[in-house]
């Protein structure tokens, strides 16, 4: 039965891996998927999914104001999708989960979302809240701590060498703008630790 899944984790727990893990598993199999991102996620070039590994692909890019169903339900007339995968999931508007789930329901299509829970002041994207209230299946994706290697619920932004506690929400960045960090960490960051690494 299709179902609608958002899996969510960290920073840097795989989530782009993963979803370009599923898509080859359904390719390999001889099915066809519907890969796509929000149009804002530029971080490796619009309509690229890229893990921190160096995997990549293209994929549809999702304007701002896409009406998501019609896109899926247009694309699905003209060949036989078997599941839709939506990276960075975290910057859909409320409304094109909604449409989301309605492909679920009314075109019978699993649609397997992936990205970050909150942003980088614990505040939930607008998406992801979304998702959590509408999803039939959450799954956490699981890293651990830059400081201390307990598991990292969230990430800290870094400006110049200093955490970031307030600005714009959103911030397209990878690894030397955000760290994986524990909720401890995200308010007592190791900066020692971090200069020791040449990171900060």
């Amino acid at each position: 039965m299709a179902q609608l899944y958002f899996e969510y984790g960290a920073m840097g727990s795989g989530k782009s891996i993963e979803i370009l893990k599923v898509a080859h598993n359904y390719e390999s199999q001889g099915k066809e998927v519907l890969l796509l991102t929000p149009m804002i996620n530029d971080r490796d070039g619009v309509g690229m999914i890229a893990s921190r590994i160096g995997l990549k692909r293209p994929a549809r890019v999702i304007e701002p104001d896409a009406d998501l169903y019609a896109m899926i339900q247009k694309e699905s007339a003209s060949r036989q999708l078997a599941a839709v995968l939506v990276d960075e999931a975290q910057f859909l508007k409320k409304e094109q989960v909604d449409q989301l789930a309605q492909v679920v329901d009314a075109l019978r299509l699993p649609v397997m979302t992936f990205g970050l829970k909150q942003d980088a002041f614990n505040e939930l994207f607008e998406g992801a809240k979304r998702l959590i209230e509408m999803a039939d299946k959450l799954v956490e994706m699981k890293t651990i701590c830059s400081f201390c290697g307990r598991k990292a619920t969230t990430q800290l932004r870094f400006a110049d060498g200093k955490p970031q506690y307030e600005g714009a929400q959103i911030q397209i960045g990878g690894d030397e703008a955000y760290k994986p960090v524990c909720r401890y960490h995200w308010y007592h960051p190791d900066m020692a630790m971090l200069r020791k690494q040449g990171e900060a």
